[in-house]
């Protein structure tokens, strides 16, 4: 199935490698994606933010809400020309994650949310990252928990990733870095997906795999549960009052020294 979102002339497919607003057929990935970024605006509040790796740029718009100034970058010329198109607050440019274009100390936050995975050197990254946050800046991850989002596989499930983490994994990454883990949370279903998850055979993610699978219509039922899919839909939990490997997404704050 092909579909687009944005203005005419400007639109951007989905493809399967970005998550993009407004398709009910979408609306749980985007959801599971926009929570995290409701949930750690304050961490912006008044602050130069930088999201490596924008995508859409509903999440940088999002941010610009609380944020001093936001750049967003992406590496795809048509996704930038998109973002520069439909969210003028946002300072969109266009590069290379691995060698970003901005000077050392030079942004309080850099915020990277379902990206890290599709790097091929997520350790250059991550330096990358380090070097062109100011002391005491902060680094916002979220990622697909490799456990439960590719269960019992040796390569990921989707083929636009190149490399999913578990918690341990991540921390390491990051560590390795230079930063100082704050915090580790995962991302959960709430209770009204969990009733829906019992809806459909025990998992409304798998309802909606194999519905991809198949390229079967969707059930009626399907498409309205998750059309009405929320962010209040989600938990969002720190590691310890749940166990961090049971989660869907995670969800890493660490802080430049």
């Amino acid at each position: 199935m092909s579909a687009f979102v944005g203005d005419p002339g400007n639109a951007l497919p989905l493809t399967g490698e970005r998550t993009i607003p407004g398709l009910a057929e979408e609306n749980y990935w985007f959801r599971r994606h926009e929570v995290v970024y409701q949930r750690l605006a304050d961490r912006c509040i008044d602050r130069d933010v930088l999201e490596a790796g924008c995508g859409e740029g509903y999440g940088a718009d999002l941010i610009a809400d609380v944020a001093r100034n936001v750049i967003g970058l992406d590496y795809d010329e048509a996704t930038v020309a998109h973002v520069r198109a439909r969210y003028p607050r946002v300072d969109i440019r266009h590069g290379n994650l691995a060698e970003l274009p901005l000077a050392d100390n030079s942004v309080d936050v850099v915020v990277n949310f379902q990206v890290i995975e599709h790097l091929w050197d997520q350790a250059q990254f991550a330096a990358e990252c380090y070097r062109v946050l100011r002391p005491g800046g902060v680094f916002l991850v979220s990622t697909p928990n490799r456990i439960t989002f590719s269960p019992g596989r040796d390569t990921p499930l989707n083929p636009f990733h190149t490399r999913e983490l578990n918690a341990a994994e991540l921390t390491e990454l990051l560590v390795t870095a230079g930063f100082t883990l704050e915090s580790m949370l995962g991302v959960f279903h709430g209770a009204g997906l969990t009733v829906m998850d019992e809806r459909h055979g025990g998992s409304i993610i798998e309802a909606q795999v194999q519905r991809a699978v198949a390229d079967a219509p969707w059930p009626d039922q399907l498409l309205a549960d998750v059309a009405a899919v929320r962010t209040d839909d989600f938990d969002l939990t720190p590691a310890g009052e749940r166990n961090i490997d049971d989660s869907l997404d995670l969800v890493a704050i660490a802080v430049r020294p």
